[in-house]
């Protein structure tokens, strides 16, 4: 009985290792396969479009890579089932002595599966990844084809609506950029109100207190409102000549 139950588990282990061997080539395979296919997109995109083998070998690669994905995926299911197995019978083993042992190994064997697992999911994706970029970069290329095999008309066309798209995104740039010193210049100006207000709080209390005093505050009253003048006509003209070289 003992004899037996000894046997199962080595055939067990052996249906393991065998497993293991056989996903550990594929998984090398698979790894390849995913290599290559991202230098050969590199390469077909630098070629002409009007080749077709680019598309005939990626079309080649895309049955392989699923053909593979297929076969390393039967062979984890069936390692999957083996290990389960050998987790029943160490459930079951009527020797306890051993148990520790066979948890052992089993574990061993689960690490071994999990690892497979984790590299098939991995190199899967990043394969799944370069194919949808590649799918998009042919679109785009074939776009592009398209653009440059228009009527010169057409072409024309699209080019002054480019360049007018290009106008319209500085000239807005421009105007924010203006818009952005006026709110500057606005907040400065206000800062600059608060304090001619205390100043000038202070200088009609002087005034009040010494009324000798009152021509000269009333002259430095008028040069203030002479230079805020100047000022705001400087600043008027600065922003009508952005906006006049903006829409020109």
């Amino acid at each position: 009985m003992a004899a037996g139950t000894s046997n199962y588990w080595e055939d067990l282990r052996k249906q393991a290792r065998q497993l293991e061997n056989e996903l550990d080539l594929k998984l090398v395979s698979f790894s390849k396969l995913c290599t290559s296919y991202s230098h050969s997109s590199t390469r077909d995109g630098r070629r002409d479009s009007s080749d077709t083998t680019p598309l005939l070998n990626g079309s080649s690669q895309d049955r392989m890579f699923e053909t593979m994905a297929i076969e390393i995926e039967q062979l984890l299911a069936r390692l999957t089932g083996v290990n389960d197995k050998m987790a029943e019978y160490t459930n079951s083993a009527g020797v306890p002595s051993l148990n520790a042992a066979l948890m052992h190994t089993l574990q061993r064997h689960r690490d071994i599966l999990q690892d497979y697992t984790h590299e098939f999911h991995k190199t899967k994706a990043n394969f799944m990844a370069i194919r949808e970029r590649e799918n998009l970069m042919g679109s785009v290329r074939k776009d592009i084809e398209s653009y440059k095999s228009g009527s010169g008309v057409n072409n024309r066309r699209t080019e002054l609506f480019l360049k007018e798209h290009d106008h319209l995104r500085n000239s807005d740039r421009l105007i924010e950029e203006t818009i952005s010193i006026a709110m500057a210049t606005k907040e400065n100006m206000t800062s600059q109100r608060g304090m001619l207000k205390s100043i000038h709080s202070k200088m009609n209390t002087l005034a009040n207190r010494f009324p000798a005093v009152n021509s000269l505050i009333q002259r430095i009253n008028l040069r203030k409102r002479r230079d805020s003048l100047i000022l705001g006509g400087v600043i008027g003209i600065c922003t009508i000549l952005l906006l006049l070289y903006a829409f020109h």
